[in-house]
Order: structure tokens, then sequence, then C-alpha cells
């Protein structure tokens, strides 16, 4: 666990053991961690390839959930709101440039969010790998054919749960969803289950990408890339 999500109540001892520590030492607390990496970050020049570069390492190096993501909404006035959802890919967007994928329930509290206000923000955060990858951009739904294509590709648990789950509204208890779960599979029986009319992908196509990396003693390596006149421009961002 990073030193940033400690108690309160050690954050002290742990500063004092980072501090003391020699540059190519790891702190105990981190032994869960790949050693800590030195000297200048080099990325790829499409920041996407980067991307998969990236997810491929942590899930060589065993991350439980690699394609896990925190996606960052407002509402129309302003309310923030985050939440975990996991990254499904890219695919080219109505603006003609790669975006990053995840689905969802479209009458969702984050979906509504989204439909208010089409920005957004994603956070990759690999803690065994010492690193953080953020995308900022615009939203919009991916096609009908899209959806449909990926939720055939689910297992079928997870589409009678799409179809079951009133996702975000109020419910008396567990009883209820589990009924609804049972009238959703009398429902289908043995046939195919077709996408939900409410329920599908949405892209985040980016127009500005930070890639972090840790190094000793907080000065990490942190690189922006921003989509500036048709391509990207690298700035390098003090830690």
């Amino acid at each position: 666990m990073s030193r940033d999500f400690l108690p309160f109540a050690i954050v002290d001892a742990v500063e004092d053991q980072v501090q003391d520590a020699p540059m190519n030492q790891t702190p105990s607390h981190t032994t869960n961690m790949l050693p800590m990496n030195e000297g200048l970050l080099q990325l790829p020049a499409d920041p996407f390839d980067g991307l998969r570069q990236w997810l491929d390492e942590a899930k060589a190096a065993g991350a439980a959930e690699p394609t896990a993501m925190t996606l960052a909404t407002a509402s129309s006035d302003g309310t923030p709101m985050a939440r975990i959802v996991l990254y499904k890919g890219s695919s080219t967007s109505s603006l003609g440039r790669e975006a990053a994928e995840f689905y969802t329930n479209y009458e969702s509290r984050k979906s509504r969010a989204l439909i208010e206000n089409p920005r957004a923000a994603l956070v990759f955060h690999w803690n065994i790998m010492r690193r953080q990858l953020r995308f900022e951009g615009v939203v919009e739904k991916v096609s009908v054919e899209e959806s449909n294509a990926y939720f055939q590709s689910r297992a079928r648990d997870s589409q009678i749960g799409a179809w079951s789950s009133p996702q975000s509204d109020y419910l008396q208890d567990r009883t209820e969803l589990l009924a609804r779960i049972e009238a959703t599979k009398k429902r289908f029986g043995e046939s195919k289950i077709p996408c939900p009319p409410f329920w599908g992908g949405w892209r985040l196509t980016p127009s500005r990408i930070e890639f972090w990396e840790e190094r000793p003693f907080r000065l990490h390596e942190r690189y922006e890339l921003k989509f500036e006149n048709g391509l990207w421009v690298k700035r390098r961002l003090a830690p």
C-alpha cells in the first residue's frame, strides 16, 4: 500500500523510514511492490501505446485487477462523484481519435452525470508497479452495435444481472434483487439474452493524459501529453 494511504497514526514513522532509507532500498511497507525504478521514464509517442504497455506489465507483475480505473464525473451543478469501473479496450470516437471504453447501465448515477455533463476523468493506479495514469476528456456513448457485441461476450449470469438490477435505485432489501433475478431467468429461459436498451458503453476521448511513476524521496517522474493541433505534445511536470 502506498504511504499516502496509510493510517495517520503511522505516517510519521513511515516518513522517517523512507527519508532515512538508502536510494536503492525499499521500505518494509512496500515489500508487495516491485523495486523502484530509477532514471528517466521512457514513453512511446502514442499515449494509448503507453497504456497498453503499462497494462501488460501490470498483468505480468500480478496486479489484482489491472483494468480497474477510477471514473470521476461531475453533475450539471458541479457535484463531484467517483467510482471504480473496468477498462474494456479502446475504439475510435466521433472525433476520429482513440478513446477508452467502459460499460454500464445508462440509467445509473454515473450515466446520468455523464449525460448532464459529458466530461470525465479516468485514473489507473497500479500499486505493485508504483504507477498512475490519468485521462481527462469528453465522453460519448458507443454505438448500439458495439454495445450489443460486447454484451454477448459477457457471462450469462452477468447478462441476467444487467437486466435485473435497477442500478443506483433504492431496494427494500436483497430479497427484492434476488426476486428480480429469478424473474429475469424465467423471462428468458434458455434463449439468447439481448442487450438491454438501458445498458451499454461509454467512451472517453482524452485531451490530456498524465503518466506518473514513483521515484525515491517523492521526486517522481511525471509527463503530461496534451492533444494540440492534431498532435500529442509531451511535457515534463514537476513532482
